[in-house]
C-alpha cells in the first residue's frame, strides 16, 4: 500500500512540474506585445511622463517610448521583470543596422543596454531613430497652418 501512496505523489510531483514548465515557457515568449502592460509597466517607472506612442521590435523583447516633451524611453524585458529608463535627447547615438530594418543603438547613460534592435519595418526603425534623436514630426503637425495676415500686413 505505501508503494501506492509513493506513486501516487511521484506522478503528481511530475504533473506540477509539467505545468510550472509549461507556464513558464509561455511567460518568456509573450515578451511586450501586448501594448497595454507595456504602458502599466512604464508608467510604473515613471508616473509623471506622459506617454504618446510606442513601437515594439519585432520580437516584442524591447518597447521604444515616445514620451510627450520630446524626450524617449526605453523598455527592455528582462524575463521576471523589466528594465525602464527615459532617454534625454542629445543621450543616445543611432545608425541603420545592416538589415536595414533596425537600429544600432548606443546609450551614452547607460552602456549596458546598447545593442541592435530589430522592427518589422524600415518605417518603424526610422521613427524610433527619429524619437531617440528629439527631431520627430508627428503626421498632423507636417501641414503648416493657414497664413493669417494681420492688421499690421495691411497699410
Amino acid at each position: 500500500m505505501s508503494i501506492m501512496i509513493w506513486a501516487t505523489l511521484f506522478v503528481m510531483l511530475v504533473i506540477v512540474a509539467f505545468i510550472a514548465v509549461r507556464m513558464s515557457a509561455k511567460h518568456e515568449e509573450q515578451g511586450l506585445h501586448d501594448t497595454g502592460l507595456a504602458i502599466i509597466e512604464f508608467n510604473r517607472a515613471f508616473p509623471t511622463e506622459a506617454i504618446r506612442s510606442l513601437q515594439a521590435t519585432a520580437n516584442g523583447q524591447v518597447v521604444f517610448v515616445r514620451l510627450h516633451d520630446n524626450k524617449a524611453g526605453f523598455m527592455r524585458s528582462m524575463q521576471r521583470h523589466y528594465s525602464c529608463q527615459v532617454i534625454q535627447p542629445g543621450r543616445v547615438r543611432v545608425q541603420s543596422s545592416d538589415s536595414g530594418k533596425g537600429l544600432t543603438v548606443d546609450f551614452l547613460d547607460t552602456p549596458h543596454q546598447n545593442g541592435t534592435f530589430e522592427f518589422a519595418s524600415p518605417k518603424e526603425a526610422s521613427e524610433v531613430a527619429l524619437w531617440l534623436l528629439g527631431n520627430y514630426v508627428a503626421e498632423p503637425d507636417r501641414e503648416l497652418p493657414l497664413a493669417d495676415p494681420t492688421a499690421a500686413n495691411h497699410r
